[in-house]
């Protein structure tokens, strides 16, 4: 284990994930893990680590760093303004700085350390799970430390250009409908799937909600407390949805009227307040297809950088 990064400054909300702790919901904990899968993982790839090692999740900025020893690096998902390219691997020296500033594009950005960020693993996993399990978010002081690197880790390996997401200021979420549309209007569904919805300041890591038209329900609003995914799109009494996301409950009780298909879970997570969000239905082969896409795209480079 190297000691490589002092925290300085720890930024809005900064904290470890990896792909999160499945098969807990039984006992009621949640995953929790990276908001933006895709990008956790492609950073992984890109310094030789495979895809599932923990690296620290950067939201919105503030976060500076001081390099105590020379290593690879990269960064992936949203601009935080750090001044570093990004998608790519990059060797960074001892008593260099990293700053991220502010988000200028996206909300999430992933720094991930050759070797990956070591952290107490609980119940399998090394994410941080700010509603329980006593994690924190990283604080001022912090010593960030990083495993032993593997042959397959070098820097200046990028990312296909074309590949690389982009975070715009309207994004279109495609979803599944249900599994209780049928608890809304015909009128409302079609509002759902027509209508504009911004992303608004009392989104978190664990749900986005927005506002725009209301969606109505044909009674009331509730079911008994079920099972809930990242993505599943609950609407309470105010007709205003929910996306459930990384930080989810395990079961909830408002009816949900659809939910965002995995591929576009990152389209939605880097979706910062004040985003116009729209949504369109698809059916669940066509997005099986999409989530096949993603896998295909990763593995792809997995081959590539010989992890």
């Amino acid at each position: 284990m190297t000691e490589v990064f002092d925290v300085l400054q720890p930024g809005v909300l900064t904290t470890i994930q990896d792909l999160g702790r499945p098969g807990w919901q039984r006992h009621g904990v949640g995953p929790a893990g990276a908001m933006d899968r895709f990008a956790l993982q492609v950073a992984n790839l890109l310094v030789g680590n495979p895809r599932g090692f923990a690296a620290l999740e950067i939201g919105l900025g503030g976060l500076r760093l001081r390099c105590r020893e020379d290593w690879i690096v990269a960064i992936c998902g949203a601009d935080l303004g750090a001044g570093v390219p990004l998608w790519k691997s990059l060797r960074v020296r001892k008593g260099d700085e990293l700053f991220f500033k502010s988000a200028v594009r996206g909300a999430w950005a992933y720094l991930a350390f050759a070797g990956g960020v070591e952290a107490e693993t609980v119940l399998g996993s090394k994410s941080t799970c700010l509603r329980g399990l006593g994690g924190r978010p990283v604080a001022k002081g912090d010593l960030l430390r990083a495993g032993p690197p593997r042959p397959s880790t070098r820097d200046g390996r990028g990312f296909v250009t074309s590949e690389i997401p982009d975070y715009p200021d309207a994004v279109t979420v495609r979803v599944v409908l249900g599994p209780q549309e049928d608890m809304f209007s015909d009128e409302s569904v079609q509002t759902f799937l027509t209508g504009a919805f911004q992303v608004t300041p009392q989104s978190n890591r664990m749900g986005y909600r927005l506002s725009g038209p209301a969606l109505r329900h044909r009674g009331a609003a509730d079911v008994l407390s079920d099972a809930v995914v990242t993505g599943s799109v609950q609407v309470p009494a105010d007709g205003q949805p929910i996306v459930l996301m990384a930080d989810r409950q395990t079961t909830g009780g408002y009816a949900k009227i659809a939910t965002v298909i995995s591929a576009d879970l990152p389209a939605i997570a880097q979706a910062r307040v004040g985003t116009n969000v729209s949504f369109r239905p698809m059916t669940l082969d066509q997005a099986q297809e999409l989530a096949v896409q993603v896998e295909n795209t990763l593995s792809t480079l997995q081959s590539g950088c010989g992890v």
